[in-house]
């Protein structure tokens, strides 16, 4: 890791552990955001072995200060949600654009973390899709075991949606996370309505 590169990392880090929501995992506690940058970053390496700067980049601060934007603070419904998640969005690429800036990157490197972090050209850029696969797979190992058991009847729809997003191979690797036998039936329900690769 060169220097510039390890400080970026380093601002990123100390800014997602001002979270107040907390996490456990495996009988510890973390800040909620620092906890799950730390396990994208490490879905990123293990699904690009090779990644470049600026995925490695946008893959520890792709949600950074997402608890300043709280869901509750925008109207209930899907215009909400949706409007809640764009500027989520815009807020994570302001706030990884400021520290990138304070540890000397250029334009080019900024404006391609930003490009990874609002998902431009999902599909088609190679970044952008490893980026989308590993997203979903921190949800498939970090949370969704306590998550489908609260919304059984709509976690086919919300499984199916995800799903869709990613290509043949995170399909592949969230096949091969263990998971509780029901858990694992809603996702080979999911995955079998998709269309074919």
């Amino acid at each position: 890791m060169n220097t510039q590169l390890d400080q970026a990392l380093q601002a990123f880090d100390a800014y997602n552990k001002a979270d107040p929501n907390l996490f456990e995992w495996d009988g510890a506690t973390y800040p909620q955001e620092y906890f799950l940058a730390q396990k994208l970053h490490e879905w990123v390496l293990k699904l690009c072995p090779h990644a470049s700067e600026p995925l490695i980049l946008a893959s520890r601060s792709q949600h950074i200060g997402r608890w300043e934007i709280p869901r509750k603070s925008y109207p209930d419904g899907r215009i909400g949600y949706l409007t809640w998640r764009k500027d989520l969005m815009r807020h994570h690429a302001r706030k990884s654009d400021e520290i990138l800036r304070q540890t000397g990157y250029g334009a080019d490197v900024i404006e391609r973390v930003r490009a990874i972090q609002l998902k431009s050209g999902i599909k088609q850029d190679p970044d952008v899709q490893v980026m989308e696969n590993a997203l979903c797979l921190v949800f498939l190992q970090y949370q969704y075991e306590n998550f489908h058991k609260s919304n059984a009847e709509k976690i086919v729809n919300i499984l199916r949606k995800s799903l869709l997003k990613m290509d043949a191979a995170g399909h592949q690797a969230a096949l091969s996370l263990p998971y509780s036998e029901q858990g694992l039936a809603y996702i080979k329900d999911a995955l079998a309505t998709l269309p074919a690769q």
